[in-house]
């Protein structure tokens, strides 16, 4: 079995190498779009009867011509290099790749009935991949690209041990300004699977505080990009009086573009933060099986978005599987109108903040109750082993249980007591 993982790295490329791949990158957007065209026009040409036609327009196409299928339009990319330059300087596996990502985007479509490509416009393609390496392709602070050469790269944490550089994905952000490296790495090694164990916790999440857990540590939401709308407001305003494609133009997108990963960025920085302090704090994490695409189309979902709900159990999800810990979710269903202690069901409103359960006497904020009502449950559906998983040397994958000493600096915040 085979354990793959993707490293993400910046780098600095000069001017002539960030014009090269910017060139690149508009090459493989007009194939991109080539193919798709193709593949378009042989779909509309037998979207009419056998028997009639259609009043107003037909694509008129032999019968004889096959689907352009991923195995035909890569015999044609051949055939389209002879006569163009543009295809000529781009990488050869580059260029294949993008009409593979096109027939990805096609049979991911035919399966789930919806999101058929689309054409991308100037500025919207923004990333290109090499897909193998016979040798490792960094060198020291440098990766050596195919084509382009050797380019700065920011090592920020080594390749772990026994792994070997699959695929490596150039990609541009901020319009071109910013420069990013994907490598994918692989191992021939098999992780088994974390089971249950040691200390259990249970964690709410909300538009009030960001979450709650079971043990009373309630975490304040931050709003990544309702501080920032104002401002981001007024970029775009600006941007949309210059003139198109003009220098001045650019500029200002860039401005915006610069914003936008700003507030990306620090809304991931976040989410890993805080995903490695609920490690830190527990063996066993339970979360809420809730679909947050739902809250996202009510009238709070633009609060909802900014919180991002969604990435961070993702995010919490692979910081579990990374440092050994357990993650599971467990049924959202009722963990707000129960009381963790004897069970009881009750009824309220989301204007009630302060859970009194009138059976048993228990109170406390109601997001905590619901953290420790998802607790009890992940408790009872995975029977947890007795005491705290010990570790061996051996059993310790490079890279893998790895935990980067700034988070166990940055974290150490105290737990908040509920209010009498």
């Amino acid at each position: 079995m085979a354990l793959i993982m993707n490293y993400t790295y910046r780098i600095y490329p000069d001017t002539a190498q960030q014009e090269l791949m910017l060139s690149w990158l508009e090459t493989c957007r007009r194939l991109y779009n080539r193919c798709l065209r193709d593949l378009k026009d042989w779909m509309n040409s037998r979207k009419c009867a056998v028997d009639r036609c259609s009043l107003n327009r037909e694509y008129i196409m032999s019968p004889d011509i096959p689907f352009p299928g991923y195995r035909s339009q890569k015999r044609q990319l051949t055939q389209w290099k002879k006569t163009e330059s543009d295809l000529k300087e781009v990488h050869s596996q580059v260029t294949q790749d993008v009409i593979k990502r096109l027939h990805t985007s096609w049979e991911s479509f035919r399966q789930r009935g919806k999101g058929f490509p689309r054409f991308k416009k100037y500025g919207r393609y923004q990333s290109f991949l090499f897909p193998q390496f016979a040798t490792n392709p960094i060198k020291g602070d440098q990766i050596k690209l195919p084509k382009i050469g050797l380019v700065d790269l920011r090592l920020h944490r080594e390749i772990p041990e026994g792994f070997q550089i699959k695929t490596v994905r150039v990609v541009s952000r901020c319009r071109g300004t910013k420069w990013f490296v994907v490598i994918t790495i692989q191992a021939d090694v098999s992780v088994p699977e974390n089971p249950a164990f040691g200390r259990a916790i249970g964690v709410d999440v909300g538009l009030i505080d960001f979450l709650a857990t079971s043990d009373n540590l309630t975490i304040p939401r931050p709003r990544f990009f309702i501080d920032l709308q104002r401002e981001l407001k007024l970029l775009q305003r600006r941007a949309s009086r210059k003139k198109k494609r003009s220098k001045n133009y650019e500029k200002a997108q860039i401005k915006v573009a610069r914003l936008h990963h700003q507030i990306g960025n620090t809304r991931k920085d976040f989410h890993l933060k805080v995903a490695h302090q609920l490690c830190d704090q527990a063996d066993s994490i339970f979360v809420e099986d809730i679909d947050y695409r739902v809250m996202a189309k009510g009238f709070l979902g633009k609060h909802s978005l900014d919180a991002g709900f969604g990435q961070f159990r993702e995010f919490l999800k692979w910081v579990c599987w990374k440092r050994g810990k357990f993650f599971a979710e467990v049924d959202h269903k009722g963990t707000s109108k129960q009381c963790p202690e004897c069970g009881t069901e009750w009824d309220n409103n989301l204007s009630i903040r302060w859970h009194t359960c009138d059976e048993c006497g228990y109170s406390n904020n109601r997001d905590v109750a619901s953290a420790e009502v998802m607790r009890n449950r992940g408790i009872n559906k995975y029977p947890r082993t007795i005491g705290e998983r010990k570790l061996s040397a051996d059993s310790v994958l490079s890279g893998v249980l790895y935990l980067d000493k700034c988070y166990a600096e940055t974290l150490n915040r105290e737990v908040k007591k509920p209010a009498p």
